[in-house]
């Protein structure tokens, strides 16, 4: 599993020709380590006297920052394996009509897949953001840059996450399909700007 490497191994396959891990492995990474830095946040508020008032939220907020922080990494497996069917449809055989309209069907099958994993990273993105909006307001102060690091990284992993969509997006047939995947990224890459803009805000005003 892709998510077991060490850093150093999963950077060098990110690094070599092969055409996985890619974008959309390194675009669940960058979520799964701004998920990472809410808990850490949180797990330096809990317990600690001064912020006791907001003990159960910071619990609550570890734990679903650490359900999220699960997700994402699993996804960059299932980016692997979805990139993976990806080419494997592109690669049957086409030498009849028959072959060449099953061989269609199967990369439109894969490439609806490829974009849905992409596009579950967004989403699951647009969670870290939010929940870092609790850890930068009322999480431990001395680690409020933590919480910063945090919503950029989730926001740059929602925006890489959305090229993996639209790049797939862009060989699908089904407009129906399309439209209603890419109204929703359009919708979670605006409310995010906001979010993070204010969110940034908030850490620096801490600082």
């Amino acid at each position: 599993m892709i998510k077991d490497q060490p850093i150093g191994q999963f950077l060098d396959g990110l690094a070599s020709p092969a055409p996985t891990p890619g974008g959309g492995g390194a675009a669940a990474i960058m979520g799964a380590m701004g998920a990472a830095l809410v808990s850490m946040v949180c797990n330096l508020t809990i317990g600690k006297k001064p912020y006791a008032d907001v003990e159960a939220e910071m619990q609550a907020t570890l734990a679903r920052s650490e359900d999220v922080r699960a997700r994402l990494t699993g996804m960059v497996q299932a980016d692997a394996e979805a990139f993976g069917r990806v080419m494997a449809a592109y690669g049957l055989p086409k030498d009849s009509p028959e072959q060449k309209q099953a061989r269609s069907q199967a990369i439109q099958v894969a490439l609806q897949a490829a974009a849905d994993v992409p596009l579950a990273c967004a989403r699951a993105c647009a969670e870290v953001i939010e929940l870092s909006r609790v850890v930068a307001v009322k999480g431990n102060k001395n680690v409020v840059s933590d919480a910063g690091v945090a919503v950029l990284a989730a926001y740059g992993a929602l925006q890489s996450a959305a090229l993996n969509v639209q790049v797939n997006a862009s060989a699908i047939k089904d407009e129906d399909f399309v439209r209603t995947r890419v109204v929703e990224l359009d919708a979670l890459l605006a409310a995010t700007e906001t979010a993070v803009r204010d969110i940034h805000g908030q850490v620096q005003s801490r600082l």
